[in-house]
């Protein structure tokens, strides 16, 4: 008889907490763990679910529990009435063996609705009457303020919630205290077709008569976004906010307080504030009591559609402090966070003269002994502080972030400490799941490297670089690196909101071509819109890396328009039915050969590239047919990837196997992507051909953002691992561990962004924290550590395939149902393998 797992609270959809959810219905998942994991005895990996009982209480109303037969823990259908509006719930479950053993209760888990429809707001948007723009640049953020008594008594009072947003990102407060712990609410979605909102539980911060503040700046609504100088106002030209306070008497009588013609505003304290640029605050504004106020004046409802996304929000997730105070070659002080990251300065506490500033720059790298400016173009990354003369305690930033490791700080009383400083990590806070370590010190760096790289580039989007002037949802970034993102971070929630501002943008033009980058702010003006294979298959392939990674169908229903329209409707196609030659393509994107001030000059044809991906995508939207049971289209898809294969090999494939373009890349491609004939001597042929080049580049990798996430898994596919391996731990430019040896603590967008000698590479592109090169984590996930997943984590494959130097390895990963864990170990002669297995799963170990 196998011990009983114990199951974890369950979980909504993919939620983050299931409070102010969108949901009437959500999904409900839950996990196992086996009863003796805790003693490192997992007993229970053989337990099978064979029937599962939830226990649902709604607020108000009595317990009911149901039972159902099926095997099923991963977004089961919720069981009971749909929520309303604000209805709130609590549910438990239980789960039964296929012999009939039954686990004992989860704990309870609550879950509240939202306001799910237009008639639930009653309160207005509203915005300053008086405009307060800084001179030549954006506008000042604005506090909208007002006071209210309860109309009973306060110790009556049950439930208290906060709905709101902003046109631009807020911060409220409740009687000067702070509401939540969200920072650049709402966050950035295509505000043409999507505002997000947030619910807070407010009720221990009323008192009987209070003050609500809502502090708004411009943030991506009306902020400088792009680069070259970007555009202002591409969304709007004045901040607004929209809260709704609702209070909840035991008597269930409800009142509430809504933004309307009654509140007040004044310009805030921080008279500039950009995302590129930093913020400016004035401590002289914010002592001034006496400052007057101004009226505020409605402003239209949102065209948008007011959701409650699942993405969890940008927090403060981690506290860095300063390792060394620097004096640079100039005299100036500059402060070492010893790792670059993405975030904010915290100063603990300073007193200058009244009227004198403390100017804060910040900086990736430094060079010549500097700290290196030029990569960030034309984003200032300056917060300026000017003093009132009285103490400033704990200040920070509100309403920007800087990508850093250095800090220039000028008009410092004297030389500070490293105590006076605290960078405080910003970024969605996605729950941490997967984990890789090995023998080797420096390639456990370089996946460190690409953790922080993906925590500093995943705020609110999944961005490019988080330091320069862009900082842009880049469609070909996330294509290359979904898996390796899904592995180490829960991104479902995440980046299924984004891919729904991509669907939006996409279906709301007559060409159907989706964003280079979403939510796309470049077309108007920056960028015509050309369709790009690799960063528009974004629509259809990382829709469904997320698929395999959560087993959610409803994600492959919801953007199968999408797919469709870009398949069928926006890619330019020759009369072979693959990509025209008349469209420029992207391609492989800063392969190592591209000149500095070229980056999309590489050695791979870009062609080539595109009709790869064309094939790849046409034989992936097969399968996301047969998934949601549309056969005619998933048979039309079949035969249309069984032509276009056979076109393009008659297009680019020698008879032999070897290829018109002769890349590392290119052969990449035609292995990872199934393109070559079914003949085992071309198949050969192109083995042999991928290790020469591999062999005549020494080692060094030969790929751009395309190939880099393929080439060791090409070479492992042709049995070539040890040849991966020794790509792997090279150390000379370019490779992934070269920049390791330089220092780095994130993974850069160039191979060469620094050059041996430390001066920085001379091309405007220049980035010292840019995830795409990082998807070699996948590899390691999958090849050295040995797991990945085959359908949503139900069944784990198991493959390590040790190599190199390297003498154990170990990668754990929590997933769906629960945390698999496997671990090798190279001993003399004996390869020993440790692996669990979550109850309610399974694994393929190959022998």
């Amino acid at each position: 008889m196998t011990s009983q797992p114990t199951l974890s609270p369950p979980t909504y959809e993919h939620h983050p907490s299931g409070f102010g959810i969108d949901h009437a219905r959500p999904r409900i998942s839950w996990t196992f763990q086996p009863a003796a994991f805790s003693e490192g005895i997992p007993e229970a990996e053989s337990w099978q679910q064979s029937a599962y009982d939830i226990e649902l209480h709604p607020e108000g109303s009595t317990t009911q529990i149901f039972h159902v037969e099926s095997r099923e823990s991963v977004l089961v259908p919720w069981p009971g009435q749909a929520l309303n509006s604000r209805g709130a719930a609590k549910t438990r479950v239980r789960s039964y063996s296929q012999i009939g053993e039954v686990t004992s209760w989860s704990a309870w888990s609550p879950v509240e609705a939202g306001l799910l429809g237009r008639t639930d707001w009653t309160a207005g948007v509203i915005g300053a009457e008086e405009k307060f723009a800084v001179e030549g640049e954006g506008l000042r953020p604005v506090i909208f303020e007002k006071g209210f008594r309860l109309p009973g008594e306060m110790r009556d009072v049950v439930k208290a919630r906060l709905y709101v947003t902003a046109l631009g990102v807020y911060e409220a407060r409740i009687n000067g205290c702070r509401v939540g712990t969200d920072v650049m609410a709402p966050g950035w979605t295509s505000y043409h077709h999507r505002l997000v909102y947030q619910s807070y539980d407010v009720l221990g911060m009323l008192n009987q008569e209070s003050t609500i503040s809502l502090e708004v700046a411009e943030g991506w609504y009306a902020g400088r976004l792009g680069f070259g100088g970007g555009r202002r106002f591409i969304y709007g030209d004045e901040v607004g906010v929209l809260a709704q306070l609702e209070v909840t008497f035991g008597s269930g009588e409800m009142w509430t307080l809504g933004t309307d013609g009654e509140w007040k505003c004044r310009p805030s304290a921080i008279v500039k504030s950009e995302i590129y640029d930093g913020e400016v605050f004035d401590m002289r504004l914010e002592q001034d009591r006496e400052a007057a106020s101004y009226a505020v004046k409605p402003l239209p409802w949102p065209s948008a559609a007011l959701i409650a996304s699942d993405a969890p929000p940008v927090r403060v997730t981690q506290e860095v402090k300063a390792t060394e105070i620097l004096t640079s070659r100039s005299g100036k002080t500059i402060v070492d966070f010893g790792q670059n990251l993405v975030g904010v300065l915290r100063i603990r506490a300073v007193q200058v003269p009244a009227g004198d500033e403390i100017v804060l720059r910040y900086a990736e790298v430094l060079a010549d002994g500097e700290i290196a400016m030029r990569p960030l173009r034309r984003a200032k990354c300056t917060d300026t502080i000017i003093s009132s003369g009285e103490k400033l305690i704990s200040w920070q930033p509100k309403f920007t972030f800087h990508g850093f490791r250095f800090v220039q700080v000028d008009g410092w009383p004297g030389m500070p400490s490293v105590d006076d400083f605290t960078a405080l990590v910003m970024h969605t806070d996605m729950r941490r799941r997967g984990w890789f370590s090995c023998s080797d010190g420096q390639v456990n760096q370089l996946h460190e490297n690409v953790v922080w790289s993906m925590r500093g580039n995943f705020l609110s989007i999944p961005t490019d670089c988080p330091q320069r002037d862009e900082r842009l949802g880049w469609t070909g970034d996330i294509q290359v690196f979904s898996p390796t993102a899904s592995f180490l971070f829960d991104t479902t929630g995440m980046l299924s909101n984004w891919l729904e501002d991509l669907s939006a943008d996409q279906l709301s033009t007559e060409h159907g071509i989706p964003g280079l980058v979403v939510p796309e702010i470049l077309w108007e003006r920056r960028c015509v819109p050309t369709p790009q294979a690799v960063w528009h298959d974004a629509a259809i392939l990382t829709p469904w890396d997320l698929y395999l990674a959560s087993g959610d169908e409803d994600i492959l229903r919801r953007q199968y328009e999408s797919m469709r329209v870009w398949i069928d409707k926006a890619i330019r196609r020759g009369d072979d039915g693959l990509w025209t030659r008349n469209v420029w393509q992207l391609g492989d994107w800063l392969d190592p050969n591209a000149p500095p001030d070229d980056a999309g000059y590489g050695r791979t044809d870009g062609i080539f590239v595109a009709d790869a991906y064309l094939v790849h995508i046409t034989r992936t939207m097969a399968k996301i047919a047969l998934v949601l049971n549309r056969m005619d289209d998933a048979s039309r898809y079949r035969s249309n990837a069984s032509h276009l294969t056979s076109r393009f090999q008659r297009k680019y494939l020698s008879s032999h196997g070897y290829l018109a373009s002769d890349t590392q890349t290119a052969y990449a491609l035609a292995i990872r992507f199934a393109l070559l004939p079914d003949d085992a001597n071309a198949y050969a042929n192109a083995a042999t051909r991928l290790s020469e080049l591999v062999g005549a580049a020494k080692f060094h990798i030969g790929t751009g953002f395309v190939g880099t996430a393929l080439i060791c898994p090409a070479l492992t596919d042709t049995k070539q691992g040890s040849l991966a391996y020794r790509m792997l731990l090279e150390k000379h430019c370019p490779s992934w561990l070269y920049p390791v040896t330089m220092g780095a603590t994130t993974v850069w967008e160039r191979w060469d962004s620094m050059h041996p000698d430390g001066t920085v590479n001379t091309g405007s592109m220049t980035s010292f924290n840019h995830y795409a090169l990082g998807a070699i984590a996948g590899w390691l996930h999958e090849t050295v550590g040995g797991i990945s997943t085959v359908d949503g984590w139900r069944t784990v494959r198991v493959a390590p395939q040790p190599g190199g130097m390297i003498t154990h390895a170990e990668s754990a990963f929590y997933g769906p149902y629960g945390r698999v864990e496997c671990r090798w170990e190279i001993t003399g002669a004996i390869f020993t393998l440790e692996l669990v297995i979550p109850p309610n799963s399974s694994a393929e170990v190959p022998r």
